[in-house]
């Protein structure tokens, strides 16, 4: 069964390369714009690249997000797919290996079905 539902909060609807921005403008309820800025100026004090998982990660976490490690009991037979199943309420920023994705209540927003992806790890708003 797919969660999907198509979105892109992209201003020029570019689908490469900025999907960490996607994921999380979505999960804020912010602008593309904001959030690309939030993560630039992040990654300016930490000296990294946006998009890096310590970067968007300490960006989460300074605005009360928490880190959540996946079981990896079955690590290439779990799918995005199957945490949606798994969480049907609330909001979560998923990354997979080259990939990250805005869940929310049972729902993942992308801009490409990427429900069969494998999920690594997540964030949550506790």
């Amino acid at each position: 069964m797919s969660h999907f539902i198509s979105v892109n909060p992209n201003p020029k609807q570019k689908q490469v390369g900025d999907c960490t921005v996607r994921a999380i403008a979505l999960a804020l309820d912010s602008t593309w714009e904001d959030t690309y800025l939030d993560l630039c100026l992040k990654g300016y004090v930490i000296c990294d690249m946006p998009s890096s998982n310590n970067v968007w990660g300490a960006y989460l976490i300074d605005k009360g997000w928490k880190y959540h490690r996946l079981q990896d009991t079955c690590p290439f037979c779990y799918t995005l797919n199957d945490f949606c199943e798994e969480h049907p309420n609330g909001t979560y920023i998923v990354a997979t290996g080259t990939h990250v994705i805005c869940v929310r209540d049972g729902n993942y927003l992308d801009v490409w079905d990427s429900g069969e992806k494998v999920p690594l790890f997540y964030f949550s708003k506790e």
